[in-house]
């Protein structure tokens, strides 16, 4: 009674755990003495109270006994997983392995009709539940060790198959009516971790992709992490804080990944974007198992303290039965296991899905995704209009910048021209008297300008070409739902096509028949050798005639083994007749892919153009206000540019008189008699300076004298060409 008593009262630790190891060693070397089990002599009534229901429950049957201290330990060790702050992972992934260890060993040593927590559907439970905890600790050690990515992905993905383990027995119908109202709760925890995980997988699988310079797959990596995030933000509500602060972290992580990688491969990578289905899927790799209990290990259970109470010889011929019986199940179960592997494998290779094997009834409808946005531009009729008035305006301000910029830059060539023009006229660079004032700075703004202009252009054309692209996809979104529905492809089956279909759902269905009587099979053989006990026979059965009394015993399975052996035979007939559906559907599934492809596509574009259009709108409204201001700036820096260019034309002006004033004054002649009225005919060639010079005029330098009038100072600026000059004698 005391040793009893401190087994319902353990203390929350490792002590705790290590008295009821003890206690359950105790018990297990009692019933091999004394016939305490169901209906035996010397069966004592044992009560515990159940954990889902709080009721007490009574048997009279030691094996209850051991059941429920079972129970506790990997209760109790589950507790003490969860409780650990995790400031070593190993403590915590071993009490969790231990946990699953024990509730392992129930399910497969003691009946389950004992109470609810203790039946089949329940226990396998608890044990996806504890490998997919301990698999946790193990995947945030190796994210805090900076573990590769690849490894890190199959990891997360362990536990991602671990907690669909669990969920597919909280949807068994069994044990959502064991379970209560705490089944839909639960159920919704692990499919809340079930896309987190995923999401954490294809996280470090984009990393990987990323590592490998393979920037397609990084965006629909990062994708789906994002997509599989979101479910588990849903699944989340009325989580503790800590997990929404996770979940938030998370989601910055991954936006911040998939924004940046999709923006590098939109702009310099531009590699396609594989659809995620076509993508090698990621394998977990379990890192932990259920650490076995063994009730009979002294170092565990201590001294046996019924060693000299009653002799072993029947326990010892009950163990060797059982071990026959142990056998025999694990011969039948490689044979199940291998069937089922090879079954796997097959429908893994042909991706076949009876629920969407021709998922036509998704092109009944319009898409919520696209109705949400076509009820959103029906509230908006002027969408397109708006975008098109406001790329004209943009068009307009951009093109009276262009033509500033220009008038400005022809201003300067024609100054520069002049410049050149008196150098040659000159035949040399004239003395320098100081640049105009604020030439060379107006000279420097234009190339700034035009510089700035021409990167604008590139962008403005681009905005254009985004505009042109996404204005008849906006029009359609805007307009009526037929014309939408209209826009979006629908496959064509022949009647041929249909009946390929429905032969394919009825194989399929064949399938599934199968793995349904596999599995009830197996169930039927674990239970039958779980109530099998020939102890009481043994007692009475002579050591030599052993052997025959097991050989008579296990005949009892040979007819569930024939029914076993038929559904693994039929596996093959199953498959080959599903190869040859398949074949025929090859071509039916190829012209689906393609509608569907097709589809997505066009709900994809239609959807991108609805969310391009608050971008175009906001760029078009950046690039106006960026051109106005342009056009500000260049409206002064014509003003300067033309004021610059008049001082630098006057600037010319006086050094050509300069130059004139350095000549010598006009040599003296003597007087001459007047002139009759005649015209100076100056041939070419000719002594026109001389001709000048007794006209009273200074002689030219040779390099003014290709000078046009305009050029020359003074009365010589009013002259006429030589060949037209006349002169009145008085």
């Amino acid at each position: 009674a005391p040793c009893s008593q401190s087994a319902v009262s353990v203390p929350r630790d490792f002590e705790g755990c290590s008295t009821l190891r003890k206690y359950l060693g105790q018990l297990h070397f009692l019933q091999s003495r004394i016939p305490m089990g169901s209906g035996q002599d010397a069966a004592v009534p044992v009560t515990w109270t159940e954990i889902f229901s709080g009721k007490a429950v009574t048997h009279e049957d030691i094996k209850y006994e051991q059941a429920c201290v079972l129970y506790n330990l990997g209760a109790l060790h589950s507790m003490l997983g969860a409780m650990d702050k995790r400031v070593s992972e190993e403590v915590s992934c071993t009490h969790f392995q231990c946990a699953a260890g024990a509730f392992t060993y129930l399910r497969d040593h003691f009946p389950h009709s004992y109470s609810v927590d203790m039946s089949h559907q329940i226990l396998s439970l608890n044990i996806n539940l504890m490998l997919g905890q301990a698999q946790e600790c193990l995947l945030e050690k190796s994210m805090l060790d900076n573990r590769k990515s690849f490894l890190v992905a199959r990891i997360s993905a362990q536990v991602v198959d671990y907690y669909k383990e669990a969920c597919r027995a909280l949807e068994n119908s069994e044990t959502a009516s064991l379970l209560g109202k705490i089944q839909k709760d639960w159920k919704k925890l692990v499919q809340m971790k079930i896309y987190y995980f995923a999401a954490v997988a294809h996280l470090h699988m984009g990393k990987q992709a990323e590592e490998q310079q393979k920037f397609g797959e990084r965006v629909i990596y990062f994708q789906s992490a994002l997509d599989k995030l979101n479910e588990a933000i849903k699944l989340a509500k009325g989580q503790p804080e800590t997990v929404q602060e996770a979940l938030r972290f998370t989601m910055d992580v991954i936006g911040g990944k998939y924004n940046s990688a999709k923006k590098d491969n939109d702009f310099i990578y531009h590699e396609a974007v594989p659809a995620l289905d076509t993508l090698q899927s990621v394998k977990g790799a379990p890192l932990v198992k259920a650490l076995p209990v063994n009730p009979t290990d002294p170092a565990v259970t201590g001294p046996d303290i019924f060693a000299k109470l009653v002799p072993m010889a029947a326990h010892e011929a009950s163990s060797l039965y059982s071990e026959e019986k142990a056998k025999l199940l694990r011969d039948v179960m490689a044979k199940i296991e291998a069937k089922n592997e090879v079954l796997d494998q097959f429908m893994d290779s042909m991706q076949l899905d009876p629920e969407t094997v021709d998922n036509l009834d998704m092109y009944n409808h319009i898409p919520p995704v696209l109705m949400e946005k076509c009820a959103a531009l029906s509230v908006r009729p002027d969408t397109v209009r708006n975008l098109v008035q406001s790329m004209q305006v943009l068009s307009g301000v951009f093109t009276d910048v262009e033509a500033s910029l220009k008038e400005i830059r022809d201003l300067l060539e024609e100054d520069e021209a002049q410049e050149r023009k008196l150098q040659e006229l000159l035949g040399r660079v004239p003395p320098a008297p100081g640049s105009p004032p604020g030439l060379a700075e107006v000279s420097k703004e234009c190339s700034k300008y035009l510089e700035l202009h021409e990167k604008a252009s590139f962008t403005n054309t681009e905005l254009h070409r985004a505009m042109n692209l996404h204005l008849g996809n906006l029009r359609l979104l805007g307009g009526p739902l037929e014309q939408v529905r209209a826009a979006l492809p629908t496959p064509t089956l022949s009647e041929d096509d249909k009946q390929v279909l429905q032969n394919l759902k009825r194989i399929l269905a064949k399938v599934q028949e199968m793995r349904d009587q596999r599995m009830s099979l197996e169930q039927q053989l674990r239970e039958m050798i779980q109530k099998d006990d020939i102890t009481t026979s043994l007692v009475t059965t002579d050591r030599s005639e052993m052997k025959k009394l097991f050989e008579e015993q296990l005949r009892k399975y040979d007819q569930l083994k024939v029914y076993l052996e038929q559904n693994l035979a039929a596996q093959e007939n199953v498959l080959k007749a599903l190869t040859d559906a398949n074949v025929k559907y090859a071509a039916v599934r190829k012209g689906l892919a393609e509608v569907e492809h097709k589809w997505n596509t066009t709900v994809q574009t239609l959807v991108a153009s609805y969310e391009a259009y608050e971008d175009l709108m906001k760029k078009s409204q950046e690039g106006k206000d960026f051109y106005t201001d342009l056009e500000g700036k260049a409206a002064k820096l014509l003003e300067r540019a033309r004021a610059a260019c008049q001082a630098s034309q006057a600037q010319r002006q006086q050094l050509l008189e300069r130059e004139l004033k350095k000549q010598p004054p006009p040599r003296p002649t003597a007087p001459k008699p007047p002139l009759q009225k005649k015209t100076l005919e100056l041939e070419p060639g000719g002594s026109e300076a001389a001709d000048l010079g007794s006209l009273g005029l200074p002689d030219l330098p040779e390099e003014l004298r290709s000078l046009p009038p305009e050029l020359l100072p003074g009365p010589l600026a009013q002259l006429p060409p030589p060949a037209l000059a006349t002169l009145a004698g008085g």
